[in-house]
């Protein structure tokens, strides 16, 4: 509820109003009254001690909490609006503290507390839920039957570790509004609720919720837009506003013998420390002390990486398969064997005839990731996209009820100032608050979205042009290569050409996202989105599109171009008449795509491991450094709370969204290629696994505490999600049909190979399947610029007459000579009808789970009716016990009505 606050003048506040920068708020640092310690957990009902109350988190008086903190330098010229605006703090009754820094004298922290009356009041508006009766839980009945099976494996779980996945609950600490029915804080009703104690009866996340909630709708100006925090922050007045951490991370005392100095000593105890990176996340405290927003963020990130066991499992397995059976395939053994088979050159001039054979390691490692198990690998990962999408819905509804976000509805958000400004002379009436706001005509809207699609279609083409540049690259040096002294190299050119083009082209991709985020900054704001909601939306779709198209675009081309309009021998395509298209590996394409795939998979997660964690460890190292240089270890240790919070990181300036949108990626890496690569999933398991505590880490120690926010999901990233899970089954279809040998491999043994028509496909039926994949060149008909230097005569003592090369063509001496030939047809026709069913069949799976799953578990939608229904009863008894005891007293004091209810 915004509430306009009057301004306070000087005239009209008297000589005795405190300005802002009065030395009868301002404490100069003093090194003896604060220590590292923070006060220990508030056992509810007893009081804190005194001797933890003026110790960083308390005002100097030891009884008023800081619940947020404010930073300006004295040297900044907005004084004024400072004043005004902190006058009106004051009037809304918030209590206020200064303190100089211990390190700069320039530096200012104003500290806030917010007294009960205040949180009471905002709590109302805000409606902000708090517990009012514990929740009382019923078994369901079961039968005998029942009870004897469970019984039976209660007795065999009593052989197996008890739950070492789970963390002790007697570290962990009651969290009472998890165990309590909740409901909208009154203050007419204050007696339903439970309150051992006000100090603590509104946790410090929440007190910091309000007092943000204040700070947002207190003037600091004459004007209807000269109103909240935000803008403040923005046009720097204040130069950082955070709430305080409740202490230090670290303990001298362990925590099993001592228990938790704090929360933020347990979070790191027991989330954030690499020796429970086995243990499940305790959600309920991460939600406690940062909020929903980013409860939820972890609670979608450990639901990921759970889902990842079995696709990484049925990955492996795919890949121990392919390991098993290399001995017993017949492909690969024709590869081998094949001595006498001379394959023409790769590239013009310099490339050598080679042997088919010299290819054999080649042969073997593309059985490992193409073999009879990836088509079901394919559909599983397809399926297990929607089931872990339909599964989060669940989880993600038992996460809103407990959490009390079933009923939540965001707030009319605040219309952002850039918008303000730029339509401020236009206004309509708001549907939903009856007051007039900037209203944006539907041309300016529609012409500036059109602007802005055609910077993403430019910058789209960028990444395409990017593309084209490594393909002239690969064109160009594998000739290059071919012609090395080095005969490491010089044998293995095509490898050597494919392994440099992925690191230049992650090079590329990474410079290239350091412009897209300015470029998409640029359009989003080009946009004018009204609310902040709606500027993230945008700004997240367009990041999202920018480094999806950047990180996969060449993917996309080693996959379905690569080496598929390349022509023949003789009659080679190329590039600008000059430069002949790269062809593909005598073994198939599909190596080259496992290697884009796993180099750019584990360099991108290797970064992005490194910079999240490495920059702000080595921002707040270097702040250490020079605090320890000018004032010494022991003087630094003593610093209070807000002056250590204030030297470390703040958060991205776009919240979850860089920790969203690399989660986001790898979901698609794993799901989009997972055919060339079945490896995938295992590579995404292991660096989530690593990824929870990094993130958890980052959060507890390197960072500022966040402002705790609610959310009642992820968002628009749900929809991205499903975005690449329907992608994921058009393109997994098309790497089968089309960049893997297993449609021709299946023609073959049913229409050509020794079991032609007998409906059989085993290896004996790939028996002459490479032969039979080759076509054959006449040397003499070389084009002059592609004509090899060596003659072949290395190989039988003779220059060669003929060499092999892959494709389905009539031989040289036929009617029409390098016409395609009928099982060219077969093979295009079977690639075709396979993509075909695959899709139709993988779609009509997918929709038959979305059918069957429902959003919202049984027995959570029970729990949800039966705690409405004892709600509306707690409710009912606690009124009428209240009316009987106001009819007691009437009566004591002799006053009686009659047809008194009840």
């Amino acid at each position: 509820v915004a509430k306009d606050v009057n301004i306070f003048f000087d005239e009209l506040e008297g000589v005795n109003s405190p300005s802002k920068d009065d030395d009868s708020l301002l404490h100069h640092g003093n090194l003896t009254s604060t220590s590292d310690d923070a006060s220990r957990l508030e056992v509810v009902g007893e009081e804190v001690p005194d001797k933890n109350k003026t110790k960083g988190l308390y005002f100097r008086d030891g009884k008023c909490r800081i619940d947020y903190i404010l930073v300006y330098r004295k040297s900044n010229p907005q004084t004024e609006k400072r004043e005004v605006f902190e006058r009106n703090i004051r009037a809304e009754g918030l209590q206020m503290e200064k303190e100089s820094s211990l390190t700069n004298s320039d530096i200012i922290f104003v500290k806030l507390h917010a007294p009960w009356e205040v949180l009471g009041k905002y709590a109302e508006l805000m409606n902000v839920r708090m517990p009012f009766r514990r929740k009382i839980y019923y078994l369901h009945r079961r039968y005998k039957f029942m009870n004897r099976i469970e019984k039976q494996i209660s007795r065999f779980r009593g052989w197996l570790p008890r739950k070492p996945m789970k963390l002790d609950k007697e570290t962990l600490p009651d969290l009472e509004e998890n165990d309590c029915y909740t409901a909208p804080f009154s203050q007419q009703r204050i007696h339903h609720f439970i309150i051992h104690n006000k100090e603590t009866f509104f946790n410090n996340a929440t007190r910091s919720r309000i007092v943000h909630h204040i700070l947002q709708r207190v003037k600091y100006e004459e004007g209807k837009n000269k109103i909240g925090l935000n803008r403040l922050l923005s046009n720097g007045s204040y130069e950082a506003a955070f709430p305080l951490h409740e202490g230090s991370y670290r303990s001298k005392n362990s925590i099993r013998t001592h228990g938790a100095e704090n929360h933020r000593h347990l979070l790191y105890e027991c989330w954030a420390s690499w020796g429970v990176w086995y243990k499940y996340q305790p959600l309920d405290l991460v939600r406690r002390y940062f909020g929903e927003k980013i409860g939820l963020y972890f609670a979608w990130l450990g639901w990921y990486t759970g889902m990842l066991f079995p696709a990484a499992f049925i990955g492996l397995f795919v890949f121990l398969y392919g390991v098993t059976t290399l001995n017993h395939c017949q492909v690969s053994k024709e590869v081998c064997q094949a001595t006498d088979t001379i394959m023409c050159p790769i590239c013009d001039k310099y490339c050598p005839f080679m042997r088919l054979s010299d290819s054999c390691i080649y042969a073997k490692v593309t059985h490992l990731f193409d073999n009879g198990a990836t088509v079901f690998f394919a559909v599983f990962m397809a399926v297990w996209a929607t089931v872990f999408l339909e599964f989060w819905k669940r989880r993600r509804a038992v996460i809103a009820y407990d959490w009390d976000l079933i009923d939540w509805e965001e707030e009319e958000e605040e219309i952002r100032p850039q918008f303000e400004a730029k339509y401020s002379k236009k206004e309509r009436m708001n549907p939903i608050s009856g007051k007039p706001e900037p209203y944006q005509a539907f041309a300016d809207k529609c012409s500036r979205l059109i602007v802005s699609a055609s910077g993403i279609f430019f910058m789209i083409c960028v990444v395409i042009a990017a593309v084209f540049g490594i393909v002239i690259y690969r064109v160009v040096t594998v000739s290059t290569f071919a012609a090395f002294k080095w005969a490491l190299i010089r044998n293995n050119s095509q490898v050597a050409t494919t392994g440099t083009a992925v690191c230049i082209n992650f090079c590329i991709i990474m410079l290239l996202n350091v412009l897209y985020e300015k470029v998409a900054l640029f359009l989003t704001n080009l946009e004018q989105p009204r609310t902040e909601s709606e500027w993230e939306n945008s700004f997240t779709l367009k990041m999202f599109l920018f480094q999806f198209v950047n990180l996969n675009s060449s993917t996309f081309y080693i996959a379905f171009f690569l080496g598929r309009f390349t022509g023949h021998p003789g009659a080679y395509l190329r590039l600008i008449n000059r430069w002949r298209l790269e062809e593909c590996h005598p073994s198939g394409c599909l190596i080259d795509l496992c290697m884009q795939m796993g180099i750019i998979m584990v360099l991108k997660q290797t970064w992005n491991n490194f910079m999240e964690l490495g920059y702000p460890l080595i921002q707040n190292w270097w702040t250490r450094r020079k605090l320890r240089q000018e004032y010494g270890t022991q003087r630094k240790t003593s610093f209070p709370q807000w002056e250590k919070d204030y030297n470390l990181q703040p958060m991205n300036a776009y919240g979850l969204f860089d920790e969203y949108l690399e989660m986001i990626l790898q979901f698609g890496f794993t799901t989009i290629f997972v055919a060339a690569f079945p490896l995938a999933p295992l590579l995404a398991l292991l660096n989530n696994i690593i990824e929870i505590r990094l993130d958890a880490y980052k959060f507890v120690t390197q960072w500022r505490r966040p402002l705790a926010s609610r959310a009642k999901d992820i968002g628009i990233w749900y929809g991205i999600l499903e975005g690449i899970g329907i992608l994921s089954v058009i393109t997994n279809a098309f790497v089968i049909a089309v960049t893997s040998d297993f449609i021709p491999r299946l023609v073959y043994a049913y229409k050509y190979g020794p079991c032609a028509g007998q409906g059989e496909a085993g290896q004996k039926c790939m028996v002459g399947y490479v032969n039979a994949s080759l076509s054959v060149f006449l040397v003499s008909d070389f084009e002059n610029r592609s004509e090899p230097t060596s003659n072949g005569s290395e190989f039988s003592g003779s220059p060669l007459k003929y060499c092999r090369y892959r494709d389905y063509r009539d031989p040289p001496h036929s009617p029409v000579p390098y016409g395609y030939t009928l099982q060219f047809w077969h093979v295009l026709a079977a690639r075709l009808a396979f993509i075909i069913v695959f899709e139709h069949l993988v779609f009509c799976i997918k929709h038959l789970i979305s059918y069957l799953i429902p959003d919202l578990p049984k027995d959570l939608r029970d729990r949800m009716r039966r705690e409405k229904y004892l709600i509306q009863e707690m409710m009912y008894e606690a009124e009428l016990e209240r009316l009987q005891k106001e009819r007691k007293e009437r009566k004591k004091n002799g006053k009686s009505y009659h047809n008194e209810w009840p």
